[in-house]
């Protein structure tokens, strides 16, 4: 998450939109409710079966996004699960094409990587459905898991995520729904999200000279950079096996920042896991970036958001900047820049690394295990990075 000076969180990543495809040709929903005067229907109340048809819909929107980065021929992608009859806006189909346009084009630049996925699977669960007049808001939770092709070895075999998305849906004067928006309400980077908002500098206030890191490459191969996992007395296996535990299911003894806001829970689930394998506590002021604390009751700027974050970890020495993130071992930490002003924006925590030198993260908002390195630098070519090795 952004800096937390002014405020706690970052700005969210916004989705532009996507739908699925072979929905495009879909029926429009038959009203069941009675037509009013002059051809124009009552406004609609949503039943159990309009619930379950928003939720395929939806289902298949994130299927289709899904099945674009597979290494399937055209041919051979599973039609989608869609078997009802929401039908898109033409706003939304216009911008579901150039989704799956975007991510086919994620798919060549991760092959180009030496990364493909032969396999994956998306379920969608209906969390909440509210209906005011003609306007449906639907919240829903997607499940989503994609196979390594040719994972060698202890490879991860699969990388997955747990992501939150709003739907919108309006109903024409006939009382035919459409599919209007859809919309990413995590504060992070997943796998099949197609686009994010451009986000805005937090100014910085305070101490007057936090240090720089220096931006990593993103290059391969990298210059040989081993990791000493003796020198520290940290245990970095540890602060894998926690992120492993705790990136889809929280630990209810700290708070959970995801969703709440503009921002995330990034930094903080990458604190916490630094704190199981070893880091001390440095108690203090909040707003003191040479602080470093967090519980259930208090957290330091430092703990939970991404610049305070670089900035403790560097001024402490407990981490030093690598000059290419292909370098960094299972316990360092990688943070992203989107846009390249100055103020990062996400954190994430290496939880293996492939004999290849590939780094695999994982991270809250949105939750996501084990995603490789390339995948990472695939979404987001024109992404600032930084990597420390811990």
């Amino acid at each position: 998450m952004k800096s937390r000076k002014l405020s706690r969180k970052r700005q969210r990543a916004t989705i532009v939109g996507a739908a699925a495809a072979s929905v495009v040709a879909g029926a429009a929903l038959l009203p069941n409710w009675s037509a009013g005067a002059a051809n124009v229907a009552a406004d609609p109340k949503v039943d159990a079966s309009t619930k379950a048809t928003f939720q395929r819909l939806a289902d298949a929107v994130f299927t289709d996004r899904t099945d674009a980065l597979v290494d399937n021929d055209e041919s051979k992608r599973k039609a989608s699960r869609f078997s009802g009859d929401v039908r898109l806006s033409s706003t939304q189909t216009h911008a579901e094409k150039a989704a799956l346009s975007q991510l086919e084009s994620r798919k060549a630049r991760l092959a180009s990587l030496g990364e493909k996925y032969s396999a994956a699977n998306t379920t969608v669960s209906l969390d909440r459905t509210q209906l005011k007049g003609r306007h449906a808001k639907v919240t829903v939770t997607e499940t989503t898991t994609l196979t390594y092709d040719e994972a060698k070895g202890t490879e991860p075999k699969t990388t997955g995520f747990v992501a939150h998305h709003e739907l919108t849906f309006k109903a024409d004067r006939k009382g035919d729904w459409q599919l209007t928006g859809v919309r990413d309400t995590d504060d992070g980077v997943a796998v099949n999200q197609v686009a994010t908002t451009p986000l805005v500098a937090t100014p910085m206030t305070g101490d007057t000279a936090p240090p720089s890191a220096t931006r990593s490459a993103t290059t391969r191969p990298a210059p040989s950079k081993p990791k000493n996992f003796s020198a520290t007395g940290y245990d970095y296996k540890a602060m894998a096996a926690y992120a492993a535990k705790y990136w889809k299911n929280y630990n209810p003894a700290y708070p959970d920042f995801n969703g709440e806001g503009a921002g995330g829970d990034c930094t903080n689930f990458v604190s916490q896991s630094l704190k199981a394998g070893g880091w001390k506590h440095v108690p203090g002021y909040t707003n003191d970036f040479h602080k470093w604390f967090g519980n259930a009751d208090i957290q330091s700027d430092s703990f939970v958001g991404v610049n305070e974050f670089s900035w403790f970890a560097l001024s402490s020495k407990r981490v030093t900047s690598l000059a290419n993130v292909y370098q960094a071992d299972v316990g360092d930490v990688l943070q992203m820049d989107f846009n390249k002003d100055g103020s990062k924006d996400h954190t994430m925590i290496v939880t293996y690394r492939s004999p290849q030198g590939v780094p695999y993260v994982s991270y809250h908002s949105t939750n996501t295990y084990n995603r490789s390195l390339a995948s990472i630098i695939a979404s987001y070519p024109n992404a600032a990075y930084y990597a420390y090795r811990t």
